[in-house]
């Protein structure tokens, strides 16, 4: 072995793993053993950027060359020493996939959904999640949907550690312990393998020996510090070892980050208030917690499910930002993260259905953009309504991108983020596409308005989730109900992995007395009216009401002559606003409904297009839902959404100078000195989805001087 490799050997072990990996004569040992090299502590602050490893980001399964590679739920990583990267793959795929050091992906275990110890793809997986190898080369999986946790020899043999493919919590040898849904999975030097059991809100431990036991958690959900069996997780999903050995979980639910000792006692880490470039209070931004991997020296990185970002965390709790602060970086589901031995970061992204490793940000940006493909399909809804009749008319009272207020004052506070659905109070509501469902929190907002759930690609919003008008549980086996430490129903679980066919019941609508559906992952949504539904549709040409041009306060020009707006040249920049609306066929006489596109264009006073201007300039288009949380300001004008309380009517007075689309947003202004001095027309170009186009007040004759 020369030295370089034994420098590569050092980085990232500990002293207690090169003793457990060399064994030398007592006598001759200090003669024989190389000279440890010093490990270099991991860089803090650093800015990083998204390097794709595999996945074009179309869901799918195909081996190969990486960036033409596909995965349908890539969750899962772990890394050997050779640099291969292995990666658990559910949703349809169910398979372990490999990533080689040269970039090709190859599958290395698996292929029908199941439950089969086998040799390679002999073997059945049922929704793989967290893997982890130890130091002989073996690869442990969470095989989540079979509630078991498996091994994979080096000789690529799958056989079944520990549990028997039935959810329950039972400790004792492994072939009758039992698990609920374990997701995360980690492996120390002595060969103890560590068990996120996800929905047992526990963690497990396998001895060598094969015998299971509990080593922290209690029977309900809980943010609970202290001994063993006095601790509580909520949805614990993956997990991490440090250099001594303790153990640290993503405990999803709870928004936190947990360390376990080696006798079960359980503390929650702190994260420390940071401030801003302003000044202002930076709290914990952990909301969802999903992937989670520990340098040598203690510092963390963790991916937050719920926000898209990755972050680096200090054993003194101190954090900082590392991608997903713009859209372009912005992760859909970051799964799992992995360390290699020189401290690069790699991570899965489940709904992007991509693989990536975090690299130090250069000057000149790394070409790679995050979430999924353009061009991965929608899911098949066959035209289907979420309410009965699947195949009959039901009404849409509202569309992607509409404004939004906050019930109180402020009337732009954020954007709608899919398709609303009229039903009534207590009505079925049914899924509209076969699912499995990938995220480990899938279902949120127990008995409030906003209550709802995600099956695969799709979001039904609004509902009582999986429970009828009175309140009983539809479907326990699939819909679990979860109780508090008093016996009160606190929630209803869905468990990643579970399947759905279309037409099943997945709850009853609210008081909201409609059912919201939105496709895509927080940050990727796209327009749920793409989908397609049974007898939609839309004849009605949008109206524009009227057209104004604001200065730089926001106030709009008002001085006309002879019926024409008068703009002087010199003002620095306007913004172009159009407050117009839409319907759809069929909806009451007062609903209105926002648009999809929107652009302008200036013609000559003989009402041809000036040079620049041959087309309209369609600045935005609602195919996406942008994702900065000010966005909604940025899109509509002051004035817009209910403005006047108690009232039906939502104004949409959108600003045509900002552009929006591909769920991205940027501002602008209209510069009047771009054109000489006299009469001009604007021309409003307001489109719906099925492509109907505002004909009447498009127009607003203007004098520039």
């Amino acid at each position: 072995m020369t030295r370089t490799s034994w420098i590569w050997l050092a980085i990232g072990l500990t002293a207690a793993a090169l003793a457990a990996t060399f064994v030398f004569e007592p006598k001759t040992a200090a003669l024989l053993q190389p000279a440890a090299a010093p490990v270099p502590p991991t860089p803090l602050g650093w800015q990083a950027q998204l390097e794709l490893v595999a996945g074009d980001g179309v869901r799918g399964m195909r081996n190969g060359a990486g960036a033409q590679a596909r995965f349908a739920d890539p969750y899962g990583l772990a890394r050997s020493g050779d640099g291969t990267l292995y990666v658990a793959d559910a949703g349809d795929n169910n398979r372990i996939r490999s990533i080689r050091p040269d970039g090709r992906v190859a599958t290395v275990a698996g292929s029908v959904e199941g439950f089969v110890d086998g040799i390679g793809t002999a073997a059945a997986f049922n929704t793989p999640s967290g893997l982890a190898l130890d130091s002989l080369g073996n690869l442990y999986v969470a095989d989540t949907g079979n509630h078991a946790i498996r091994k994979i020899s080096k000789q690529g043999v799958v056989s079944t550690l520990a549990g028997t493919g039935t959810p329950g919590s039972l400790d004792g040898p492994g072939a009758q312990a039992q698990f609920n849904g374990p997701i995360g999975v980690a492996v120390d030097q002595r060969g103890r393998v560590f068990v996120a059991d996800t929905y047992n809100d526990r963690i497990r431990v396998i001895q060598p020996d094969g015998t299971v036991s509990t080593l922290a958690g209690g029977p309900a959900p809980g943010l609970v510090d202290g001994a063993a069996a006095i601790a509580r997780f909520d949805t614990p999903t993956a997990l991490a070892l440090d250099a001594h050995g303790l153990l640290w979980v993503a405990d999803m639910r709870n928004e936190a980050i947990r360390r376990v000792e080696p006798d079960g006692d359980v503390s929650t880490l702190s994260l420390a208030t940071m401030l801003a470039a302003d000044g202002t209070p930076l709290y914990s931004p952990l909301r969802r917690p999903s992937a989670l991997a520990i340098a040598h020296d203690g510092v963390m990185y963790v991916g937050d499910s719920a926000s898209g970002q990755t972050y680096q965390i200090r054993p003194d709790g101190q954090w900082t930002l590392l991608t997903g602060g713009v859209q372009e970086q912005r992760l859909s589901r970051p799964s799992a993260m992995v360390l290699d031995r020189d401290g690069a970061v790699y991570l899965s992204d489940g709904a992007s259905y991509r693989v990536y490793r975090m690299a130090p940000a250069t000057t000149q940006a790394i070409a790679t953009v995050a979430g999924p493909s353009p061009l991965d399909p929608l899911p098949d809804t066959g035209g289907r309504w979420p309410l009965h009749p699947q195949d009959g008319w039901h009404e849409v009272v509202g569309t992607l991108g509409e404004v939004r207020g906050d019930g109180h004052q402020e009337s732009r506070h954020h954007l709608h983020g899919g398709l609303d659905i009229r039903g009534d109070i207590g009505q079925q509501v049914l899924a509209i596409a076969d699912a499995k469902v990938s995220h480990p929190s899938s279902s949120w907002g127990y008995g409030n308005l906003g209550e709802g759930a995600g099956l695969d690609d799709i979001n039904y919003i609004h509902m009582r989730v999986g429970r009828t008008a009175k309140g009983e549980a539809i479907d326990p086996a699939r819909f679990v109900p979860t109780l508090d430490e008093t016996g009160k129903l606190e929630r209803m679980r869905l468990r990643r992995g579970t399947r759905f066919k279309t037409g099943d019941v997945l709850g009853t609508i609210n008081p909201m007395a409609h059912v919201h559906l939105s496709v895509g992952a927080a940050g990727y949504e796209r327009n749920a009216v793409s989908l397609g539904f049974a007898h939609y549709a839309d004849h009605y040409a949008p109206r524009i009401e009227r057209i104004d041009l604001l200065d730089s306060l926001a106030q709009p020009l008002r001085e006309k002559r002879k019926g024409r707006l008068l703009v002087s040249r010199a003002l620095s920049g306007l913004q172009i606003v159009a407050e117009a609306w839409d319907q759809v066929d069929d909806n009451l006489p007062r609903r209105r409904l926002g648009l999809y596109a929107l652009g302008y264009q200036w013609l000559d006073a003989a009402g041809q297009p000036l040079p620049g201007y041959e087309q309209p300039r369609m600045n935005i288009e609602f195919n996406r839902l942008p994702s900065p949380e000010d966005a909604v300001k940025t899109i509509y004008a002051p004035d817009s959404g209910v403005t006047v309380h108690g009232s039906a009517i939502t104004r949409f007075r959108y600003v045509l100078t900002n552009t929006v689309r591909d769920g991205r947003i940027s501002a602008g202004v209209w510069m009047p000195n771009e054109l000489a001095a006299g009469d001009y027309t604007l021309r409003i170009t307001a489109r719906d989805y099925s492509g109907n186009e505002a004909m009447a007040r498009r127009d607003l004759a203007v004098t520039l001087e």
